[in-house]
C-alpha cells in the first residue's frame, strides 16, 4: 500500500508516453496473427470466392503492405517530431507533455505498426510447399490475409485523420482551450476529493517543535504524494505528521519533507512506509498540481508579450481560459476553502494561491499592453460579480486595486 505514490507517477509516466498504446497494439497484433493462423491451418472459414489468391499473390501483397506500413509509421513520427518542436518552441517547452499524452497519436503510430507487425508475421506463414503432412501443399491463409487487407484500410483512415490532427493540436486556440478545460477539470477533482475527506478529529495540533524530522534520499520534483495513506498511518499509530512540501514542489535530501510528533519511537519499517508516500520525478507535472497548468498558460502569455512575437490576442484567450479555473476555484460546490485536517498538516490549494499564480504572474507582461490589461481588468470584475465568497471577493478587489487596472 505505501507504493502507491509511486504507481501513480508511473502511471501518469506511461500515460505521457509515445511507447505504451504502440507496444500493446503491437502484441495484440502478435495474438491476432497467431488465433488467425491457426484458424487457416484449422478450418475453412472463408466461402470459395474468398480464397483464390495464390502463393506469390498473397506474398505480393503483405510485403506491399508492410514496407508501406512501415514507411508511412516513419513519416508520421517525423511529422509529429516537427509538431512538438514548433508547439514548445513558440509556446513553451513544458507543452511537450501535452502532445505526448494525445492519444490521437498513439493510436495512430500504434495501427501502422500494428498492422505491419501483424502482416510481417502472415508474410512468413505463406509457403509454396507447407509441409510432408499436408503432402506439399502451398498454404495461403486466406483469413488472415483478409483481416490484413482489412488492418490496412483501418491504417489509411488512421493516416487521414492525423493528417487533419497534427495542424489541430498546434492550434494556438486548441492549446489553450485544452489547458483550460484541464485546469477546470483538476480544480473540480480536488475540490469534490476535499469535500469527500473527513478528517479525524485528533485534538489541537502540537505547538512544540516536531519529534522527528526526515529528507528524501534523492532529489527532484515531487509529483505525487498519498494523502490518504499518511493519514491512515498517522491515525494507525497516534501520530501528527506536518507536510512541508507537496505535489509541484522541488526538494533534495537535505529539504525537509516530514516533521513528526509521536509518544514513541518509530521503526525503520514505519519511517520507510511515510517516505514511499512520496514519488519524485525530474520534471514537474500537472498530477495533484493544478498551480502547473495555471503555469503553463501564464508561460504563453509571456511568449505572446514578448517583444519578438508582440501577439495580444494569444493572451486574452490565455486570459479568458485562466478565467474559467478562477471562476471554478471561487464558485464550484462552494469553492476552496480551508477544511479540518485532523493529524495531518499540509499545505493546501486556495483561491489566493491560484489567484497570485495567474493573475499576479502576468501582470508585469500585460501591464504596458491596453487591450491586454483593459481585458484582464473586465475579467476580474466579472468574477467579483459572479461569486459571493466574501474572502475571494476581497482578493479579487485587493488585486485590482495593486494592479491598477481598473
Amino acid at each position: 500500500m505505501s507504493k502507491r505514490a509511486l504507481i501513480a507517477k508511473y502511471f501518469n509516466d506511461i500515460r505521457a508516453s509515445y511507447w505504451f498504446l504502440p507496444t500493446i497494439l503491437a502484441l495484440l497484433a502478435v495474438v491476432l496473427a497467431q488465433v488467425t493462423l491457426y484458424v487457416d491451418h484449422t478450418f475453412q472459414i472463408l466461402p470459395e470466392g474468398w480464397r483464390t489468391t495464390q502463393v506469390e499473390g498473397a506474398r505480393s501483397t503483405l510485403a506491399l503492405i508492410s514496407q508501406s506500413m512501415i514507411g508511412v509509421a516513419g513519416v508520421m513520427f517525423s511529422m509529429t517530431i516537427v509538431a512538438v518542436s514548433f508547439a514548445s518552441g513558440n509556446f513553451g517547452p513544458r507543452l511537450i507533455g501535452n502532445f505526448m499524452r494525445d492519444r490521437g497519436n498513439q493510436w495512430s503510430l500504434g495501427i501502422l505498426i500494428a498492422t505491419f507487425v501483424y502482416t510481417l508475421l502472415i508474410l512468413r506463414a505463406v509457403q509454396s510447399q507447407f509441409g510432408p503432412e499436408d503432402n506439399g501443399a502451398a498454404f495461403v491463409p486466406h483469413l488472415s490475409l483478409a483481416i490484413a487487407l482489412g488492418l490496412t484500410a483501418i491504417a489509411v483512415m488512421s493516416m487521414i485523420y492525423f493528417v487533419h490532427h497534427i495542424p489541430e493540436i498546434i492550434n494556438v486556440s486548441n492549446i489553450t482551450a485544452e489547458l483550460g478545460a484541464r485546469l477546470q477539470s483538476a480544480l473540480k477533482t480536488y475540490i469534490s476529493r476535499d469535500e469527500d475527506h473527513v478528517a479525524v478529529d485528533a485534538g489541537p495540533f502540537p505547538s512544540r517543535d516536531a519529534d522527528e524530522q526526515f529528507f528524501l534520499a534523492n532529489s527532484g520534483y515531487i509529483q505525487t504524494w498519498n494523502r490518504q495513506r499518511l493519514a491512515e498511518l498517522a491515525q494507525e499509530h497516534s501520530l501528527f505528521i506536518s507536510i512541508d512540501r507537496v505535489a509541484g514542489d522541488f526538494v533534495s535530501p537535505s529539504t525537509p519533507i516530514l516533521n513528526v510528533w509521536t509518544t514513541s519511537s518509530l521503526s525503520d519499517d514505519l519511517v520507510h512506509k511515510l517516505k514511499d508516500c512520496f514519488a519524485l520525478g525530474s520534471v514537474p507535472t500537472e498530477a495533484q498540481n493544478p498551480e502547473f497548468i495555471v503555469a503553463q498558460l501564464v508561460e504563453m502569455v509571456a511568449r505572446a508579450m514578448s517583444p519578438g512575437v508582440n501577439d495580444p490576442f494569444t493572451a486574452i484567450n490565455c486570459i479568458n481560459w485562466m478565467y474559467v479555473g478562477l471562476s471554478t476555484a471561487a464558485n464550484y460546490e462552494g469553492g476552496i476553502r480551508a477544511r479540518p485536517q485532523g493529524r495531518l498538516r499540509y499545505r493546501t490549494i486556495s483561491f489566493e494561491a491560484i489567484l497570485k499564480s495567474a493573475v499576479g504572474n502576468i501582470a508585469p507582461y500585460v501591464r504596458d499592453d491596453r487591450i491586454v490589461s483593459a481585458h484582464l481588468a473586465q475579467i476580474l470584475e466579472r468574477l467579483q460579480s459572479e461569486t459571493d465568497n466574501a474572502t475571494a471577493l476581497a482578493l479579487l478587489r485587493e488585486t485590482e486595486d495593486r494592479l491598477s487596472l481598473a
